[in-house]
């Protein structure tokens, strides 16, 4: 058997595309266009890549991106007090802290003074507790909300199927698994301290690996037809000295001869967590306008 690769880079054109269009929808309603506000503390050079990519993404949406590069010596006071001004800005739709933050400031206070209605990454405590009991106005963590694009996708009703998740980050993991619960998956969450991990993970149907260990899930850990998605960006040694390479945290070349569908990396679900942050930010913006839910996101 040779996995199906599923395409995340068209998924997220798709996504984006109509992101896009119920931009334009809200700026003809409204007489304004979508704000997401996006706040880089140092100079941490993969931040400022995604970053600098989310703005693009706002600018294609015909969304307004307002940028805050603040020195990495920035006190969490005065931070607290720029998300307390964004929190009251009416421009702003959805408000990003870009993490990691200095070691100076607790990155939980500071996403818990973010206004969850404008908390368009999901990780504010309110939103953690809507997605949990099931609430439709909580705002989904990116990555694991563009997981679930990309399964229904290709699965369609995901209803009875058996999931297993490992990792349990409150980025992916948790909100992984609260999401395939609403979609009546049997839904185990695996972590590195999980008895017998390969054959846990041989019990599923859809496998989502979200450790941050580079090829960890191996071929032999795959139930053969199962859908699997690969949640890691590893950087590694290339074959060339000094070059590198990115990989997930599944070996894909033997998990891709077991698998019915599997996600690669990159171009799996790097791109539809750009492409659902657009989302969040266009629903934010409706529902904080009183319009009616975009359709097709």
């Amino acid at each position: 058997m040779t996995a199906k690769r599923i395409d995340g880079k068209a998924a997220a054109a798709d996504v984006r595309a109509s992101a896009g269009r119920a931009a334009a929808f809200f700026r003809a309603s409204t007489g304004r266009p979508v704000g997401l506000a996006t706040v880089l503390v140092g100079e941490d050079p993969a931040s400022e890549v995604y970053i600098r990519s989310k703005r693009v993404a706002c600018g294609e949406a015909a969304m307004e991106s307002f940028h805050y590069a603040l020195p990495a010596d920035t006190s969490e006071a005065d931070l607290l007090g720029l998300v307390a001004r964004l929190n009251a800005d009416p421009a702003v739709d959805g408000i990003l802290v870009q993490l990691p933050l200095p070691s100076h400031m607790d990155a939980a206070r500071v996403i818990d003074a973010i206004n969850p209605d404008k908390d368009v990454d999901g990780f504010h405590v309110v939103n953690a507790g809507r997605l949990a009991v099931g609430d439709p106005a909580a705002l989904v963590p990116c990555t694991p909300l563009g997981c679930l694009h990309l399964l229904k996708a290709e699965l369609g009703d995901l209803s009875g199927k058996h999931a297993v998740v490992i990792g349990r980050s409150n980025i992916v993991g948790k909100p992984m698994a609260m999401l395939l619960l609403a979609e009546s998956c049997t839904v185990t969450i695996a972590h590195s301290r999980t008895r017998d991990l390969p054959a846990l993970a041989r019990e599923a149907d859809i496998l989502v690996a979200a450790v941050g260990r580079p090829e960890m899930v191996r071929g032999e850990w795959v139930k053969p037809g199962a859908t699997v998605i690969d949640v890691g960006i590893n950087r590694v040694a290339g074959a060339e000295p000094r070059k590198t390479r990115l990989v997930g945290d599944v070996a894909y070349s033997g998990a891709a001869e077991v698998a019915g569908a599997i996600t690669p990396v990159p171009g799996g679900v790097g791109p539809m967590t750009i492409a659902m942050l657009l989302r969040n930010t266009v629903v934010a913006a409706h529902r904080r306008s009183g319009l009616p839910a975009p359709e097709g996101l």
